[in-house]
């Protein structure tokens, strides 16, 4: 049966500093932190300490998409960190993903590796701009998703709007980890794909990634808990 999904916070800011004042503010509502690119990049392996040294955990956003040996070595540097999951392009293709895979089995870490399908920022008409397989956005994030999950993936990043037909393609244990997820009281900002908490959890999301709604508001943790009260409570 399923669970209550859990809550990502997304740390999307520019240094240390900042990123240390949300996680003391967020302590006593959140355990799981997102570090993503923007931070990583200011910051390197001092983001994850610094969550992990205020009781936090880390999901390490960086997207990864290169060659196999290189992801490799990156997710292997990544699970020597800590981090409790880690994202990579499922678009790298299957040689990249099985090199990932086998890169986290050999170090021994419990991390999970996560294939991003889609970003949540596209919409049909961006992705035939971007993309143009012909096989349509949702075609697509399905078609990936398969791969991923034969190439031994943990889970799925990916908008809430294809989460029903995931489950149809992937099985019931996979994980489905959603951004684009916005409350009914925040703006939609950049994201073109969304759903509200309530949303995201009935349709099935494990995880959902709220990042600005919560970082920017006067009272972090409150909006934090404001989220989890709209989650229904699953047993």
């Amino acid at each position: 049966m399923r669970k209550t999904p859990g809550l990502i916070v997304a740390l999307d800011v520019k240094d240390l500093v900042a990123a240390t004042k949300l996680v003391e503010q967020l302590r006593s509502a959140v355990t799981l932190f997102k570090v993503g690119v923007q931070l990583f990049t200011a910051e390197g392996p001092r983001a994850v300490e610094a969550v992990q040294k205020r009781g936090g955990q880390v999901f390490l956003d960086l997207k990864l998409h290169d060659i196999p040996n290189t992801v490799a070595a990156a997710v292997r540097e990544a699970a020597k960190m800590g981090a409790v999951m880690c994202t990579l392009h499922a678009s790298g293709g299957r040689q990249m993903l099985q090199a990932a895979k086998e890169a986290v089995t050999q170090s021994g870490s419990s991390m999970r590796l996560l294939a991003v399908t889609i970003l949540t920022s596209l919409d049909p008409h961006g992705y035939e701009e971007a993309i143009g397989s012909g096989l349509g956005l949702q075609a697509h994030v399905i078609r990936l998703a398969s791969l991923a999950r034969e190439a031994g993936m943990d889970g799925i990043v990916a908008s809430t709007h294809e989460i029903a037909p995931l489950r149809a393609a992937v099985g019931p244990s996979m994980l489905i980890v959603t951004p684009g997820v916005r409350p009914e009281w925040a703006p939609a900002d950049d994201q073109l794909r969304v759903m509200t908490p309530r949303e995201a959890a009935a349709a099935g999301a494990d995880y959902i990634v709220i990042g600005r709604p919560i970082t920017t508001a006067a009272d972090p943790a409150a909006a934090a808990r404001r989220v989890l009260a709209e989650l229904p409570v699953v047993a």
